[in-house]
């Protein structure tokens, strides 16, 4: 997966640590999760267009069905 092992995470963490700081890793972990988590939940579910009822969608013609005199 991309070329990166072990060593390369260590560094990456080493890396992490020293820029962020051990206090700010929880958080860091917790933002990182829930947006892993909304990102899931938004491809899991419906699009709120197609969950609407049918007499509140938007209807492509108005005057389709309707005859002039």
């Amino acid at each position: 997966m991309f070329g990166i092992g072990m060593p390369e995470l260590l560094v990456i963490l080493v890396i992490v640590l020293l820029v962020f700081g051990v206090g700010k890793l929880p958080e860091i972990g917790e933002g990182l999760g829930k947006a892993i988590r909304g990102f899931r939940r938004s491809l899991s579910e419906p699009d709120p267009s197609s969950s609407l009822p049918e007499k509140d969608k938007p209807h492509k013609n108005d005057s389709e069905g309707k005859k002039s005199s």
